[in-house]
């Protein structure tokens, strides 16, 4: 979702459903990696930061006033406070904690997207209740990679998404908090993993992602040309593509739904009626090659000087040590 044609497409996807469905969304564009630039400027006090934010709201404001023409609508009101509320952050001191920070600063790009769309939906006749899944998911205190608390998170998301009054919920995905409601992340491209959890604790019939590509692809079409859509694919198969670097799905998405047996459907955003892939218990003979491109990768030789042979505790060592330097 990059612009306020895309946000016009969520209600047409929406109307085409008459289930109860929760909705959940990502951060606009690249407004992630925008908000990444922030916190960076802001705690190495680059003096950059509110110019970087700025960045951030030129990208917001023009599909604000496009989806809600006149300054009396009330998105234009709440979008501006976020704005107020993050440039107020950023005119305090930052804390030692880098990660901590990040959290409390990105986050803010999902907050941003889900008011336009519960804004824009509820505008067009979508009856839609939007939630702060801060309230919600509760993970421990490791920020930006954010642990669920899955016995607290079940208590509150059975509690929040009852479907007593409303039949479409919206919300943040990638986002959680701690029980200090100190926001926390989910990791990078979280906001599939979100949708997996929500599955997995209500029970979800289903769950569709909706993807700028035609599903699962056995190749990058950026690097393949002849790529072709995996129709249907396994559980297993699944979490191994994402495992060895396919980025269409989070990798911690699959497992959730697998536990359940809930279908997991890619589906494309741009063409909602196409086909699409699925992801459950499937069953064929042979798989479609699938082919995984890394870029940016060095090869390391090692070799130990007193003639002995690299095992179980030198390997402990050097990961560990790459571990500290922040190279895995």
């Amino acid at each position: 979702m990059k612009d306020a044609s895309s946000v016009r497409n969520i209600a047409g996807i929406l109307k085409k459903f008459s289930d109860k469905i929760i909705v959940v969304v990502s951060a606009m564009g690249k407004t992630t990696n925008a908000l990444e630039q922030v916190v960076y400027d802001y705690f190495y006090g680059t003096g950059e930061a509110l110019k970087a934010l700025e960045n951030v709201r030129n990208y917001h404001l023009p599909v604000v006033g496009e989806l809600f023409p006149g300054r009396d609508h009330p998105a234009h009101k709440k979008i501006s406070e976020v704005f107020t509320s993050l440039e107020q952050k950023l005119n305090s001191a930052p804390g030692q904690d880098y990660d901590y920070e990040y959290d409390q600063i990105v986050s803010a790009g999902e907050i941003l997207s889900t008011l336009i769309v519960a804004e824009f939906l509820n505008t067009v006749g979508i009856r839609t209740e939007w939630k702060d899944i801060r309230k919600i998911l509760k993970t421990d205190n490791t920020f930006r990679e954010g642990r669920i608390n899955w016995e607290l998170s079940e208590s509150n998301a059975r509690e929040s998404f009852s479907f007593s009054e409303s039949r479409i919920y919206l919300t943040q995905g990638f986002i959680a908090s701690t029980i200090e409601n100190d926001t926390t992340t989910l990791g990078r491209e979280g906001s599939d993993y979100t949708a997996a959890i929500l599955a997995y604790i209500l029970e979800a019939g289903k769950v569709i992602i909706w993807k700028d590509v035609p599903g699962i692809l056995n190749a990058d079409p950026k690097y393949f040309k002849d790529a072709v859509l995996l129709k249907e694919i396994s559980y297993r198969d699944a979490i191994e593509l994402t495992y060895y670097g396919a980025k269409v799905i989070h990798p911690k998405t699959i497992q959730p739904l697998q536990r359940k047996s809930i279908s997991l459907y890619v589906k494309s955003f741009l063409n909602p009626e196409a086909e699409g892939t699925k992801v459950g218990n499937v069953n064929y003979e042979n798989l479609i090659p699938s082919f995984i491109i890394k870029t940016n990768q060095c090869l390391i030789h090692f070799y130990p000087r007193d003639f002995s042979f690299i095992a179980e505790e030198n390997l402990e060592l050097i990961i560990g040590s790459f571990a500290v330097m922040g190279w895995i």
